[in-house]
């Protein structure tokens, strides 16, 4: 778990391939989880650090919401993501949209990488 991404469980090129194809159709989502996550689109490769950080938090919630015990280090992980969608914000409102919209990007992202099989 430590030091691992969640875009490391998917084949390098076919990933690469599902994430333009999902750039398509949801570019104005990432970069609305960039700026709420306040990580700047002017970075090389920011979509795939944005597509990273939203399989990592979809990951995290199914781990929290489950019924199996999860490791120390996975909860740290969850509160760190957490933390870092919290930042900035006012309101429940405005955090659940950013969660909302990072579950939205992880899950189309899975969607297109399975039909690609």
């Amino acid at each position: 778990m430590q030091g691992s991404s969640a875009i490391d469980r998917y084949d390098l090129r076919k990933s690469h391939q599902a994430l333009k194809m999902l750039l398509i159709d949801r570019s104005n989502e990432f970069r609305i989880f960039a700026q709420g996550i306040g990580y700047p689109i002017n970075t090389e490769n920011w979509e795939l650090i944005v597509l990273n950080f939203c399989l990592d938090f979809v990951d995290c919630f199914n781990a929290m919401s489950g019924e199996d015990s999860i490791e120390h280090n996975q909860i740290h992980k969850c509160m760190t993501l957490m933390r870092q969608i919290a930042r900035g914000k006012s309101n429940m409102t405005e955090m659940t949209h950013i969660e909302n919209t990072a579950y939205l990007i992880a899950e189309d992202f899975k969607s297109i990488y399975k039909r690609m099989e």
